[in-house]
């Protein structure tokens, strides 16, 4: 059920707080106090569309935050989303905050997408109004009832129809892509060979390309780095008067002189001693170095000529080796499967068949279902009717067969209905008013009921075009449906008010220049001068509020008792 809602900055409303019971829930209030702004509250907080221009005068954000406890099913669904209750209970909190041009979306806390907040709030919370009843005439959305009071298992096959037609969509596509005819193939199959023959004869390892770059610069810079070597061999050698080595040398040999004199310095002449010889072997090793870069110039001409055919590979397959291998590795895949393309498409289309034949029977067995679910809920949505006061309606659901098979069967499904005695059914889209299509949305929820796993049923614009009796009769059919649902519902009507098991006053005031509008539960006794109000108008009498009393308790009365 939804526990609370949280609203703050909001076109008129400056911050309020709502807390909904069970049952029916009742919203009144004057034309323009704000209840179209507190059910779109209840939309931004589940992702719906809202302009940011919703955000109050003055103010730099608008939030909106909705509580529920969710119901065992709605937590099944949930943890399937990976979302999981509060403190391991069964609280979700979604809130909606807008800054600006931006939005941030949450659930319990953690950021989500908008399309998140809209999937899981569909689990939770259904919003019934005037757009919702002028979808009721669209063929897809009266199949998408049919099938919702089918139940479980017409529910499983046609979860096997829409996975087996996805399998089966998906190899006709793949089928009808690798189409081709005999000489196509033989002209792929020699350029795929002479690819990977090209590749394998060039032997490419793993990271040789960057190996050969390093070795290509320094063989470029050899002149240089020779000059460098050999000044660096005459300043640190043996060769010369000034030479590191012959410096080292001869004060090693002054040092060991003195040494013979005074043992303490005998340390200094061993660090002196190791110093030499370390110059000693890093100049022998120099000396080999230099040796060796004097004769790479036939190793520069074989590392130019390896970077050139390796760069020739990867302006055709790649920007490094492993590109280039990774290419062949494709190119192999795709000759193979050329190769085998005859025996591979006939497999493949041995499937197809082999789908095609599971679908049609899944499909069968699925019309079969709807039929006799057409048959019941034509009946039942009838019944209800007449209990909202189409007395003499007739109702059918008829069912036609299309051309092929989609992810949702053979079946396409229109409602039809007659109003007045003598006329024939017709389709609903042509024949129903607004006022209508509000009754016929309500008659099916009231069907749908004991079957819809979402708990809680927000109507909006559910009294459009009713008065008298057939009000009567809608706010009596609510009040059935809030024997097993949350229902919220907004009204002018006095008849629907007064069934209220909790009735909320919406209210428009003028404070500091501004105008706020708030929210504030009723008592019993202020529930009573409501319905005065919504039946009396501006001057209330005595005998309105003895009227309204009367109501309220023939409501009381009339409504099936709450189980607590």
């Amino acid at each position: 059920m939804l526990v609370s809602l949280h609203v703050k900055n909001l076109a008129l409303i400056q911050e309020a707080e709502v807390y909904f019971q069970e049952g029916m829930n009742i919203l009144t209030g004057e034309t323009g106090a704000g209840k179209s702004i507190l059910i779109g509250s209840v939309g931004m907080a589940l992702g719906g569309k809202v302009s940011k221009d919703m955000i109050r005068t003055q103010s730099d954000y608008a939030c909106a935050e909705l509580v529920f406890e969710a119901e065992d099913e709605a937590l099944e669904a949930l943890a399937a989303m990976e979302l999981y209750p509060l403190d391991g209970e069964r609280q979700f909190v979604f809130s909606r905050r807008l800054s600006g041009g931006r939005s941030i979306c949450k659930i319990n806390g953690e950021t989500c997408s908008a399309a998140v907040l809209q999937r899981a709030g569909a689990l939770l919370l259904d919003i019934c109004g005037q757009h919702e009843h002028q979808g009721l005439t669209q063929r897809k959305r009266q199949l998408e009832i049919l099938d919702a009071y089918g139940g479980g298992e017409l529910a499983a096959v046609k979860a096997q129809v829409s996975g087996l037609y996805g399998r089966y969509a998906a190899l006709r596509r793949e089928l009808e892509e690798e189409t081709m005819d005999a000489q196509a193939r033989a002209r792929e199959i020699s350029f795929a060979q002479f690819e990977i023959q090209e590749i394998e004869e060039a032997r490419l390892a793993p990271g040789e390309d960057e190996e050969l770059e390093a070795q290509y610069r320094r063989l470029l810079n050899s002149r240089r780095i020779l000059e460098a070597v050999s000044a660096v061999y005459q300043e640190t050698g043996y060769g010369s008067m000034a030479g590191a080595g012959e410096s080292v040398g001869r004060a090693v040999r002054q040092l060991a002189g003195a040494a013979e004199y005074d043992g303490q310095l005998e340390g200094l002449a061993e660090q002196l001693a190791s110093i030499d010889g370390l110059l000693n072997d890093f100049n022998r090793e120099l000396q080999e170095y230099a040796r060796q870069l004097e004769f790479a110039g036939d190793r520069f001409a074989e590392v130019e000529e390896r970077l050139n055919e390796i760069n020739r590979l990867k302006d055709k397959y790649g920007s490094t080796v492993e590109e280039i291998l990774e290419y062949k590795s494709q190119k192999e895949e795709r000759l193979e499967s050329l190769l085998t393309y005859e025996e591979s498409r006939r497999q493949k289309e041995e499937e197809l068949a082999g789908l095609n034949d599971r679908l049609a029977d899944f499909c069968g067995r699925l019309s079969a279902l709807r039929a006799s679910a057409a048959g019941q809920l034509s009946e039942k949505i009838g019944e209800a009717l007449r209990e909202l006061n189409f007395e003499r309606v007739a109702f059918e659901i008829r069912l036609e067969r299309t051309e092929s098979c989609g992810p949702d069967g053979m079946d396409a499904a229109e409602f039809y209905i007659s109003t007045n005695p003598g006329e024939p059914v017709k389709p609903m889209k042509d024949v129903a008013s607004g006022g209508e299509l509000s009754r016929i949305m309500l008659a099916v929820k009231s069907v749908l009921a004991d079957r819809d796993a979402v708990h809680t049923l927000i109507f909006d614009e559910i009294d459009a075009g009713i008065s008298g009796q057939t009000a009567q009769k809608v706010s009596e059919k609510l009040s059935v449906i809030a024997g097993e649902h949350q229902v919220i519902c907004i009204t002018h009507l006095p008849q629907i008010a007064s069934m209220a098991d909790t009735h909320f006053l919406i209210e428009k005031h003028v404070e500091n220049d501004g105008t706020a509008t708030t929210i504030r539960q009723l008592s019993r006794e202020e529930e009573v001068e409501e319905l005065a109000r919504m039946l009396g108008g501006v001057k209330i009498t005595g005998a309105v509020l003895e009227n309204a009393r009367e109501m309220k308790e023939l409501a009381d009365r009339t409504k099936i008792p709450r189980v607590k």
